[in-house]
């Protein structure tokens, strides 16, 4: 035994988009976007274990998830494999809790954990920008899941710029017994000259200014204009939330999960509560916004 670690658990943790615009949509049929990405404390948790095979298996808690190449957490193992061209394989144990095909970045963040796993039980190497750049061969997010923190992203979500750490606060997430297609609500998405965007200065300069009431004043996304008219039942938790304390609340990437803001950890308990009782959401959590810098 050369006393290296053959086996590893990840935390894979889940972002919002504190901001969320659309500036148009591009000739090759992406769409240009500016949005402020936050990662949160609520966590999936893999256990990734080195294998003398060279294939990749995977388990994980939830039956309806595919355990083969329709897996990010397949990709981003078999991305590793090819590109490193390393020997032997991989066993991964996920562990979901971040709620699947909810705007929270479930997969991408799981894909993230893989890569960032493999690296160290490979002994790879590799700094952090060199997996970002690989990570985007998997998914947009995916470089971001990587780098964490509080950043801004710009392009088709691949440009990334690290800010400085928002305020730390409770957080409360739900999400509705829905699903939302993020192609369909894209597609549907109606930009012209009387569209309002958020104002993702303004929040640029909250976050500078350490100031979380006005960041959470000027929080918007863009595709809300599509999703909550499809699905009414998300500005009902909204406006639950709101009603509940919450500095202010929002639909996170295409939907259909909402996150509130909170200033105080006893409001935010007794939000979650009510959330429950309420039968607005199938899933609540309660959780915090994730600051800490790691390079």
């Amino acid at each position: 035994m050369d006393g290296r670690k053959e086996t590893m658990k990840v935390k894979a943790l889940a972002k919002v988009n504190l901001g969320l615009d659309v500036l148009r949509r591009r000739e090759d049929g992406y769409h240009e976007i500016r949005m402020i990405m936050q990662t949160i404390h609520l966590y999936d948790l893999l256990q990734i274990t080195k294998t003398r095979e060279q294939g990749i298996t995977i388990e994980t808690n939830l039956d309806f998830l595919p355990v083969n190449e329709n897996n990010l957490v397949y990709k981003a193992a078999k991305l590793m494999q090819d590109f490193y061209e390393l020997d032997g394989g991989v066993h991964v144990v996920l562990n979901k809790h971040i709620p699947v095909a909810a705007g929270l970045a479930g997969g991408s963040t799981d894909a993230a954990a893989v890569m960032y796993g493999m690296n160290e039980l490979f002994h790879i190497r590799a700094k952090r920008q060199k997996l970002m750049e690989l990570g985007v061969k998997i998914g947009a997010d995916v470089p971001y899941c990587l780098m964490r923190g509080t950043a801004l992203a710009e392009g088709i979500g691949e440009k990334l710029k690290s800010l400085p750490p928002v305020p730390k606060c409770p957080v409360l997430i739900a999400k509705p017994g829905i699903s939302v297609s993020t192609k369909f609500v894209y597609e549907n998405l109606k930009l012209d000259e009387h569209t309002i965007h958020p104002n993702i200065d303004a929040q640029l300069r909250a976050i500078h200014g350490k100031n979380l009431h006005a960041l959470a004043k000027h929080m918007g996304n863009l595709l809300e204009t599509v999703t909550i008219r499809e699905y009414p039942v998300i500005q009902e938790i909204k406006e639950h939330m709101k009603e509940h304390g919450a500095i202010n609340a929002m639909m996170s990437g295409s939907g259909p999960t909402v996150f509130g803001l909170f200033e105080k950890e006893e409001t935010a308990e007794k939000a979650y509560e009510a959330m429950q009782a309420s039968g607005l959401a199938k899933q609540v959590y309660l959780t915090s916004i994730y600051n800490n810098r790691k390079s």
